[in-house]
């Protein structure tokens, strides 16, 4: 009996996603294990393996398509074995899917780390839990004019316009409720000195293709000649939808700063000694990056200050309990936010490997879904990018973003002597419903005077 391929639900908050490349084709023998296809999330492209053995006797979802979980994208069975023309619907729940991501690396067990914890800044609202994130609703996109504004033309002026590589839409018609005729088209091509055009056949060829306008296209050959490269050049300039990733990034940024008030504080931070302190873990065969040291300060401090630890849905606010640490990672045509759950019961090495292997598996495309969600703060370090200061948005549902900046070799002003000191600035950018000015400020600064302090870090490493 042909058994189903399911699209798999990777995470509690997905809800669909697209095949980007088949790994085995219709008629290929499958063997249990076998990567039978990659799938985009919203922000990873993962493998889904076969839990059958047989053949794969039909494929549903062709490339590039998106689709609901739980949905039947194929089948494996035995060859020439009859399957159903058209998919099931998709089913709400699957007690044991047909298809699952292939295994990842874990990251290491959590060991309880040692760690101050003076009493909070601010009084915290008592709540077990944090209350559910309610964005508000975007506004809709306004349709295209392309959309709003339906082409009427005749066949024998489509045909006109396509054989002479074309676009009819900015053809004004004179036919009956402005439908555009052969005439128009005609006439359009002389006020456009059409006939004066030198193109040659490869180029027309190419840009009929690609459904380019030679009339848009400003010829680099002898005499204005349209060439390939010309061509080629017009269809870089073509707009190019969004990635999935892109899409998600955009929502999530303008939701932000839509629903969200921000506000932003500044500290120059003097890194100098744990710079060298650094080296000579380095040279021990101990190896920390700067990042290391940012995250366990920033962990730290959101101990001493739970409300920065905290969300709001705008009625109300309530403390995450657990550190759940985001650091933003950057990968091809985005950014990624995988999340260290319970960052502060993890010691100093332990929150390196947990940090080196999500920043790995963020890089190879390979994170889960889940992975990737229920941040209660967010760091992001453009350190290593030559990066003097900026300012981050806040992910919704947190109550602040630190942003790292390089750190800087500057003259400053050390016991009444001016020496050269390495500088880094670090912006916290906060939701003012939950943060306001004078917490922010405090808690930037323990940050930074966590990073000042040498015994601590002796202590910890």
């Amino acid at each position: 009996m042909a058994q189903a391929i399911i699209f798999p639900k990777l995470g509690q908050t997905m809800e669909e996603g697209a095949i980007v490349k088949w790994l085995k084709k219709e008629g290929d023998a499958v063997k249990k294990g076998d990567i039978l296809f990659e799938i985009e999330t919203d922000k990873a492209n993962l493998e889904v393996e076969s839990f059958f053995e047989g053949t794969l006797v039909k494929i549903y979802v062709r490339e590039g398509v998106t689709v609901p979980v739980n949905t039947v994208v194929a089948y494996v069975g035995t060859p020439g074995e009859k399957v159903p023309d058209q998919p099931p619907a998709p089913e709400a729940e699957k007690t044991e899917p047909a298809a699952a991501p292939a295994p990842a690396a874990t990251a290491p067990t959590a060991a309880p780390a040692s760690a101050p914890a003076p009493a909070p800044a601010a009084p915290i609202p008592a709540a077990p839990t944090a209350p559910a994130f309610k964005p508000a609703p975007l506004p809709a996109a306004p349709a295209s004019t392309a959309a709003a504004k339906r082409l009427v033309i005749s066949p024998r002026a489509k045909a006109c316009a396509k054989e002479a590589c074309i676009d009819p839409a900015n053809i004004r018609g004179t036919g009956p409720n402005g439908r555009i005729v052969e005439k128009d088209v005609k006439a359009y091509l002389d006020a456009h000195g059409y006939s004066q055009l030198r193109i040659t056949p490869a180029a027309k060829r190419l840009a009929a293709q690609n459904n380019i306008d030679i009339l848009t296209v400003r010829g680099s050959g002898d005499g204005g000649r349209i060439m390939v490269d010309d061509i080629n050049r017009a269809i870089k300039r073509l707009p190019v939808p969004l990635t999935k990733m892109r899409q998600v990034i955009a929502r999530r940024l303008q939701q932000s700063k839509q629903t969200i008030p921000h506000f932003y504080v500044t500290v120059k931070t003097d890194m100098t000694e744990l710079l060298a302190f650094r080296n000579e873990l380095k040279e021990r065969g101990i190896k920390y990056s700067v990042n290391d040291f940012v995250l366990e300060a920033v962990i730290l401090s959101l101990e001493e200050f739970p409300i920065v630890n905290s969300v709001t849905d705008g009625a109300t606010v309530a403390w995450r309990g657990d550190v759940d640490l985001g650091m933003a990672v950057s990968v091809p045509n985005g950014l990624v936010v995988p999340v260290i759950r319970a960052a502060q019961t993890l010691t100093m090495t332990e929150l390196k490997a947990q940090t080196s292997a999500l920043s790995e598996k963020a890089r190879a495309g390979k994170l889960m879904p889940d992975e990737m969600t229920g941040s209660s703060f967010t760091v992001s370090n453009m350190g290593m990018m030559g990066v003097d200061q900026f300012m981050a948005i806040v992910n919704p549902g947190e109550a602040g973003i630190l942003a790292v900046s390089s750190a800087r070799q500057v003259p400053a002003v050390v016991n009444g002597e001016i020496k050269i000191r390495s500088v880094m600035a670090m912006t916290l950018s906060v939701d003012h419903r939950i943060v306001d000015g004078s917490v922010a400020a405090e808690f930037v600064n323990a940050v930074k005077s966590k990073l000042e302090n040498l015994e601590l870090w002796k202590s910890l490493v």
